[in-house]
C-alpha cells in the first residue's frame, strides 16, 4: 500500500498566521519558530510565542523531546484550524533552538522569501 508522500514544513514566522495568510490552511505543513511560554503534561499542549504572536502546539508524538518553558523550539508539523478559527499544529518533529540569532534567521527567511518570489516569476533566472 502506497502512502502518499509527506511535505516539508514551509518556514513561516508566527505573525504569517492569520485568516488571509497563504500559510493558513487546513493541513498545511508548516515550520515555526517561537520561545516555549507555557507547556501542559497532562494535555501535551505548548505555547510559543513570537512577539505578540502566539501559536499552540500539539506535541503528543515528540515522546523524547526535553521541554523546557522560556526555551527557544522549532517545530515541524500540520496546522489544524477549529471551527472557531483557532489554530493547533500537530507537531512531528521538534527541536530545542536555545542560542539561535533570530535577527539572523529572520533576514535569511525574507532573503528566502525574495529568492524564490524571483525565481517563480522567472524560472530560467
Amino acid at each position: 500500500m502506497a502512502s502518499s508522500p509527506m511535505e516539508s514544513g514551509a518556514l513561516v514566522l508566527l505573525q504569517d498566521l492569520h485568516p488571509f495568510s497563504p500559510y493558513f490552511k487546513q493541513g498545511a505543513s508548516l515550520r515555526v519558530t517561537g520561545k516555549l511560554q507555557e507547556y501542559s503534561v497532562e494535555t501535551a499542549i505548548a505555547t510559543v510565542v513570537d512577539g505578540n504572536d502566539s501559536l499552540k502546539i500539539d506535541t503528543k508524538l515528540l515522546r523524547e523531546l526535553n521541554i523546557r518553558v522560556g526555551s527557544m523550539y522549532q517545530f515541524i508539523g500540520e496546522l489544524h484550524i477549529q471551527p472557531d478559527n483557532e489554530v493547533v499544529l500537530q507537531a512531528r518533529v521538534g527541536r530545542n533552538v536555545d542560542g539561535i540569532d533570530l535577527k539572523l534567521y529572520y533576514q535569511s527567511l525574507q532573503l528566502l522569501r525574495q529568492f524564490q518570489a524571483n525565481h517563480l516569476k522567472n524560472p530560467t533566472a
